[in-house]
């Protein structure tokens, strides 16, 4: 049961520091490239790829804090 938790928490992390990101980046992105290029594939999948390895990384510092800090246990 504590597997499932531990799953459960993991992605809740994941997606809320995605959801985050996009919210703070997003405009940014599109001011960056321009509306036109931005509504492309290929840019977009360049800004999501960027945005997954991103919040992947900040996900992984943070469970290893909190294993650190004996907060929760895996």
């Amino acid at each position: 049961m504590e597997n499932i938790w531990t799953i459960l928490l993991l992605i809740a992390l994941f997606s809320i520091i995605t959801f985050l990101y996009w919210k703070l980046t997003n405009r940014y992105a599109e001011k960056e490239y321009g509306k036109k290029m931005f509504k492309q594939w290929g840019t977009r999948t360049f800004y999501w790829t960027g945005a997954l390895f991103i919040s992947g990384g900040i996900t992984v510092c943070i469970i290893y804090l909190l294993k650190w800090g004996n907060v929760v246990t895996f």
